[in-house]
């Protein structure tokens, strides 16, 4: 679990093929602060994707990435050098900064477009239909393992659905979307509340 508070910028150091066909990878990314304390087993979130720690040496940490994530989310696409949001495990000592997190991405979307201000910079990404239903205008919403207020949102329907978030200075310096462009393809999670409200009431529908 995790929160979306982005606690490092890392830097991926190889993404190799393992050998059972090429279709899951060796990710290793360089994350000195997230590697400090991680052991063996541990969770990290790489742009939003919970990983497995598999082996550790010198800041430098490995993950073994598996068919379903790399055809769910962006990692597939990664490049030594590229940078990355590192997050670790979330503690249940801790303050929930952001909001509630899984790292099981939901899909990508695209950046449609970018509008900087003098304080913040908007941005409006594409929206799938299949998440349109969970993505509401002051909710929260996961870009690249960052959690966002969504601060516009397509109408139902709408021939181009898309979403905004409004990134304050923070957030641009010490996560990647800083530096985004449009054309440029995040992870997304939604809300797992939403999720959850959803399979409620279709149960209580079938039962009722």
């Amino acid at each position: 679990m995790f929160t979306g508070i982005v606690e490092e910028l890392g830097e991926v150091v190889s993404i190799e093929p393992t050998g059972d066909g090429g279709e899951s990878v060796a990710l290793a990314v360089r994350g000195p602060l997230v590697s400090s304390d991680a052991s063996r087993g541990d969770s990290i979130a790489v742009n939003g994707v919970c990983l497995t720690v598999v082996d550790l040496a010198e800041g430098i940490f490995t993950a073994d990435v598996m068919k379903e994530s790399l055809d769910r989310s962006s990692l597939g696409t990664l490049v030594p050098g590229a940078p990355v949001n590192l997050e670790r495990a979330a503690r249940v000592d801790g303050r929930l900064g952001g909001h509630i997190v899984q790292g099981h991405v939901d899909g990508t979307a695209v950046l449609i477009s970018r509008d900087p201000g003098d304080r913040w910079d908007v941005l409006r990404f594409g929206l799938a239909p299949e998440l349109s239903p969970y993505v509401v205008e002051k909710g929260s919403i996961t870009v690249d393992g960052t959690s966002l207020t969504v601060s516009a949102v397509s109408e139902p329907g709408a021939a181009e659905e898309f979403f905004e978030v409004s990134l304050i200075p923070a957030t641009l310096e010490a996560t990647t979307l800083g530096a985004l462009a449009p054309g440029a393809t995040v992870n997304i999670e939604v809300d797992v509340i939403a999720k959850y409200v959803e399979r409620i009431a279709a149960v209580a529908r079938v039962r009722a």
